[in-house]
């Protein structure tokens, strides 16, 4: 059991992300049901409010490219199932957009306090905008927190799950204002020799400006068997 959660009410990124079931706009759900899929799991403050409902639209409009990363979506906040339907019917009504994701009603606050949804300084009902990148083997990957009043920009979370899934596959890291087929930086050496072989990679190919920062071009999208795999090694 981990006691530090129940304590403080959040999670970290690297962690397990903690199970649940929860009533959705989809039925009944588990997390544990997204294993082999990686997940951006949000929460939104409420139902029938502006910036929450552009953002349901946006999120919408960008799911095949998320379908496309092996990725799926999951909303959530402390309003009930039938409000949520009432919501999600009136964007349809009036923009013609299904949600196609299913929305986490979470009445009783018990998932948004174990997130650390709910920051009691702002408010002790409604949620803040928190984002969890949760990989395809469950662990969190990536937290994102937006105030009540600023929407998500949802190009950059579908950035971030390209970014975590090139360089898991390929062992490396990303630099700054990475986006998809730009160079990934490659792991610094460990040994002397290893130095000295990577200066002559960088003095042959012009791919780097010292031995602990170089790069290499990669594959911009990994197959679903390499996704599955830390420990692969560099290309």
């Amino acid at each position: 059991m981990d006691y530090e959660l129940l304590e403080n009410g959040n999670v970290k990124i690297g962690q397990k992300a903690p199970n649940f079931e929860a009533i959705t706009t989809y039925g009944e759900i588990k997390l544990s049901d997204y294993k082999g899929k990686w997940l951006v799991f949000f929460s939104h403050p409420g139902d029938f409010t502006p910036v929450c409902t552009t953002e349901m639209i946006a999120f919408s409009k960008s799911y095949p490219f998320f379908e496309q990363l092996n990725t799926k979506l999951l909303g959530l906040s402390i309003d009930s199932n039938s409000s949520h339907l009432a919501w999600m019917y009136d964007i349809y009504y009036k923009t013609g957009i299904k949600i196609p994701f299913p929305i986490v009603a979470d009445r009783s606050g018990e998932i948004a306090r174990k997130y650390g949804m709910i920051v009691n300084d702002i408010s002790n009902t409604e949620t803040v905008r928190n984002v969890f990148v949760i990989d395809d083997k469950g662990i969190v990957r990536t937290i994102l927190i937006y105030p009540l009043n600023i929407g998500r920009f949802i190009p950059e979370i579908i950035r971030i799950v390209q970014a975590l899934q090139v360089s898991d596959c390929n062992k490396a890291s990303t630099p700054a204002n990475w986006v998809p087929n730009q160079p990934v930086i490659l792991p610094m050496p460990k040994t002397y020799q290893q130095l000295e072989e990577r200066i002559n990679q960088i003095n042959e190919n012009k791919n780097g400006i010292s031995w602990y920062l170089s790069f290499e071009n990669v594959l911009p999208n990994c197959k679903k068997e390499e996704l599955n795999d830390n420990n692969r090694e560099n290309k």
